[in-house]
């Protein structure tokens, strides 16, 4: 038996597919549960060591639909419709 090529042969099976949260393929089909972002679990999946993987998924790369207005408004005390 060799542990090269025609082992690799062998591998059919899908032990990972896309995760509904993060969309990337690492949720495990088995465990039921993302290797990435931890999926189902409420919080997301984050460790210090990782400082890339910190990076790649930090506020700021996404759209920021809340918090791209948030220097305006609190440069203005968070007062709206006033004149």
């Amino acid at each position: 038996m060799t542990k090269g090529t025609t082992s690799f042969g062998k591998r059919h099976n899908k032990t990972h597919t896309i995760c509904r949260r993060c969309g990337r393929s690492s949720f495990h089909i088995q465990k039921g549960q993302c290797a990435s972002c931890g999926y189902p679990l409420k919080k997301m999946r984050r460790y210090q060591w990782s400082a890339k993987g910190l990076r790649r998924r930090t506020d700021g790369t996404g759209r920021m639909r809340h918090m791209k207005h948030m220097p305006r408004r609190f440069k203005n005390g968070f007062r709206e419709g006033t004149k």
